[in-house]
C-alpha cells in the first residue's frame, strides 16, 4: 500500500473549452508517463469516440501520475453545464481542485457553478490561468475577475488566499511569476507539481479504524457486472473481505433529510487501483486511495460500503441537482423502421435507459404507462442528444420527441419554471438582432460589457424554455462568430407563453424515392432536408416551410412521360443544398406535433400522426380550427 501522506488526490474544473484534458497530456509528458518515442493522441482522457469527435469531456475520468516519490490521483471533469452531474459527485473524492481559467474570456458560466460546488465542500482551490501565450490575453484581468467571483460566492478568507499558476497546458509550461522567468517556455512543469504537493492536503488516513467508503462514481463492465469506484475515508479494504452496503436516499426535494434504505451483506470480488491511464489489481488498498470495486449485486451511486464492524454507520446520499429537460424515448413505429438498424420493443428500451441511469445520476426514467414509451429527463438537451446517439451507434432505432422543460410549484400553487445564466460573446454589429431574438423569448438582459476589442458580453436572464430551438437561430444570426453558453440558476415563476418555431414544416403525402423533378418545384416553398433518391414516407418531414404553418408535399413525384423532349430540359434543374439534420439541430426544431426518428444511418423528423385525415381528426378533437392554425 502507499503510504497516504504521499498520497495526493486533486480535480481538474473549468468552463468548456478552458483546456482541463490539454492541461492533463501536458502532465503526463511532464511526468514521462509514456516513453519519449511513443505516439501520443491528443486529449488522451477523452477515450470515447463521441468525446473526440465533438471536442468535450462528457464522463468524468481519473488517472495517475508520480512525481517526487508522490503519488497524484487526477480527476478530469466535464465542462459542459448539461454533465454538471459529473463534478457534483467526484468532488467528495478529492481534496483540492484545480480550477483552471481561460485568460482571454475569463471566469464564464460553468466557471462559477463549479467553484461554488468546490467552495461548498469546503476545498481550497488552486487557480491555473490558462492559454497566457495567446494574442489578446490579459492573465492579471482574469485572475482579478476569478477572485471577484471567490468573493462573491462566499469563499473564506483561507480559500481567497488561493495559490496562482499562469502558463500553456498546449505547452507544456506552468510558472508561479510570469515575469520572473526569461524563456517561460522551457520552465515545463516543475511549479504546477511542487504547488499541488505543497497545497493540496494528503487525505486524511485512520488505517486503525474498520474499513469505510462512498460510492462516487459507477462504470459497467459485461463480464463483472457493475463496478463501483470510491475513496477509502478510513480503514483498509483486502480482496475477499466481507462488507456491508447500505444505501440512503433523501427524503424531500430540498435534501434536507435522509434515510436508510436498504442493507445487504457481501464480500469484495476484484479491487483495482489506476496506474496512469489503466485499471490494475492490486490484493489491498488503504485510506486516501482512489479504488474501483466488485461484489454487490446492485451497487449504487452514494451508497455506504462499510465493514460489518461498523453496521449502523451510513453516509448522507450525494448531493445532486435533479434534472430540468424531458422528452418521450418512443419505439419507432414508422414505415422504414427495422432497415437501418434494431427495431427493439419498449421492454428493451427501459432496460438499456435504466442501465444508463444506475451510471448517470443526473438522468431519470419514468413509466407514465404509455404503451409506446418512457418518459427520460435529464440536464438538458445536449445531455439527453449524448444517450440517443450512444444508443444509436448501438444499433437501435428509436423515436424522440420535444424536449420540455420540468416545471415545479412553491407553496402558494405558483407554477415554477428552470432559469439559466445566459452568457454571450458577440460582435458589435450582431448585437441589435441577438438582443431582439431573445427579448422575445422572454430573456432579461442583465449586463453588458465592451472590451474594447469589438466583442461585447452580454448577460441574460432567461428560461430554459427560451433557450430550447435558439442556438442553431444563434449561429446563423451572428455568422458563427457568437459564443453562447450557459448554466442553470434554479427556478423562478413562469414568464408566460414562448412562440419558439416561427415557420411550418413541409410534410410528405406519398412514400418513395425524392425525384429531383419535385424537389425543384418544392425548394421555392421552403427550406429542404432531403435530397434525389432519398426514400420518404407519408408523414415524413422533408423541409421548412416558409409560411408559418405545414405544408404538405409529394417530393417522390415524377416527371409526366410524354412525346414531346427537349434535349437540355432536365439538365438545368438546380437544386440548393438541403440542410443536414443532426439529433441535436433535429430536437432543437421539431414542433410539439413532431418527432425525430433516429436509426444507426438516418436522423429524420415526422409527424406524430402519419395520416393527415387522421391529424386532422386529432386538431378537431383538440378544438384546433384551420385559422387559429394559420395564426399559430
Amino acid at each position: 500500500m502507499q503510504d497516504s501522506s504521499k498520497i495526493r488526490n486533486i480535480a481538474i474544473i473549468a468552463h468548456i473549452d478552458h483546456g482541463k484534458t490539454t492541461l492533463i497530456d501536458g502532465i503526463f509528458k511532464a511526468a514521462h508517463l509514456f516513453r519519449d518515442n511513443q505516439l501520443m493522441e491528443e486529449r488522451v482522457m477523452d477515450a470515447g469516440s463521441l468525446e473526440r469527435e465533438r471536442g468535450i469531456t462528457i464522463k468524468a475520468k481519473h488517472c495517475t501520475v508520480e512525481w517526487g516519490g508522490y503519488k497524484i490521483n487526477i480527476v478530469d471533469t466535464p465542462g459542459h453545464a448539461d454533465f454538471s452531474g459529473e463534478v457534483e459527485r467526484v468532488l467528495s473524492m478529492v481534496d483540492s481542485v484545480l480550477l483552471l481559467v481561460d485568460a482571454n474570456e475569463g471566469p464564464m458560466p460553468q466557471t462559477r457553478y463549479v467553484l461554488m460546488r468546490a467552495l461548498k465542500l469546503g476545498l481550497k482551490p488552486i487557480v491555473i490561468v490558462n492559454k497566457v501565450d495567446r494574442p489578446n490575453a490579459e492573465p492579471e484581468i482574469a485572475l482579478d475577475k476569478t477572485f471577484d467571483l471567490f468573493i462573491e460566492l462566499g469563499a473564506t478568507e483561507e480559500q481567497c488566499d488561493f495559490a496562482v499558476l499562469y502558463g500553456s497546458g498546449l505547452q507544456g509550461w506552468f510558472v508561479a511569476d510570469l515575469k520572473k522567468n526569461e524563456d517561460n517556455a522551457k520552465a515545463g512543469m516543475d511549479d504546477l507539481f511542487k504547488t499541488i504537493i505543497e497545497r493540496v492536503p494528503a487525505p486524511k488516513a485512520e488505517m486503525d479504524k474498520p474499513f469505510l467508503m462512498q460510492v462516487c462514481t459507477l462504470t459497467w463492465s459485461e463480464y463483472l457486472g457493475r463496478i463501483g469506484c470510491g475513496r477509502i475515508l478510513q480503514g483498509t479494504l483486502k480482496k475477499g473481505d466481507r462488507i456491508l452496503r447500505t444505501h440512503t436516499r433523501w427524503t424531500d426535494y430540498e435534501q434536507t433529510d435522509w434515510k436508510v434504505v436498504s442493507t445487504d451483506a457481501s464480500a469484495c470480488t476484484h479491487l483495482y487501483v489506476t496506474k496512469g491511464l489503466d485499471r490494475a489489481e492490486v490484493e489491498e488498498a488503504g485510506a486516501g486511495d482512489i479504488v474501483w470495486f466488485t461484489g454487490p449485486a446492485n451497487i449504487d451511486l452514494g451508497d455506504t460500503v462499510s465493514s460489518p464492524e461498523i453496521a449502523g454507520h451510513a453516509l448522507p446520499p450525494l448531493d445532486i441537482e435533479e434534472p430540468t429537460v424531458s422528452m418521450f424515448f418512443i419505439v419507432n413505429t414508422s414505415p422504414f423502421a427495422g432497415q437501418d438498424g434494431n427495431a427493439i420493443t419498449l421492454r428493451q428500451l427501459k432496460s438499456r435507459v435504466e442501465r444508463e441511469t444506475k451510471i448517470d445520476p443526473a438522468l431519470r426514467m419514468e413509466d407514465i404507462g404509455r404503451p409506446d414509451g418512457i418518459k427520460v429527463s435529464g440536464r438538458g438537451e445536449l445531455h439527453l442528444g449524448i444517450l440517443i446517439e450512444e444508443m444509436r451507434r448501438e444499433g437501435s432505432e428509436i423515436c424522440v420527441s420535444r424536449p420540455e422543460v420540468i416545471v415545479q410549484h412553491d407553496d402558494r400553487g405558483r407554477t415554477l419554471e428552470p432559469m439559466e445564466e445566459l452568457i454571450i460573446d458577440v460582435p458589435e454589429e450582431y448585437q441589435g438582432v441577438v438582443i431582439q431574438k431573445l427579448a422575445q423569448r422572454r430573456g432579461e438582459l442583465k449586463n453588458m460589457e465592451n472590451s474594447g476589442t469589438g466583442v461585447l458580453r452580454l448577460e441574460f436572464r432567461i428560461p430554459t424554455r427560451g433557450l430550447i430551438g435558439y442556438r442553431g437561430e444563434f449561429l446563423t444570426d451572428t455568422r458563427g462568430l457568437g459564443i453562447l453558453s450557459s448554466r442553470f440558476v434554479g427556478y423562478g415563476e413562469w414568464v408566460g407563453e414562448i412562440n419558439s418555431r416561427s415557420r411550418g414544416s413541409l410534410v410528405s403525402v406519398d412514400t418513395g424515392a425524392a425525384t429531383s423533378y419535385a424537389l425543384e418545384n418544392l425548394q421555392e416553398r421552403g427550406t429542404l432536408f432531403i435530397k434525389p433518391g432519398d426514400m420518404i414516407y407519408n408523414g415524413q418531414v422533408v423541409g421548412e416551410a416558409s409560411r408559418n404553418k405545414d405544408i404538405p408535399c409529394n417530393p417522390s413525384k415524377r416527371k409526366q412521360q410524354t412525346n414531346h423532349r427537349s434535349a437540355t430540359k432536365d439538365m438545368m434543374i438546380v437544386l440548393d443544398v438541403p440542410r443536414q439534420i443532426t439529433i441535436d439541430s433535429a430536437l432543437e426544431w421539431i414542433s410539439d406535433d413532431e418527432l425525430v426518428e433516429v436509426t444507426p444511418l438516418s436522423v429524420r423528423i415526422r409527424k406524430m400522426i402519419l395520416d393527415a385525415d387522421q391529424r386532422k381528426k386529432a386538431r378537431i378533437r383538440a378544438g384546433i380550427s384551420d385559422a387559429e392554425e394559420d395564426e399559430e
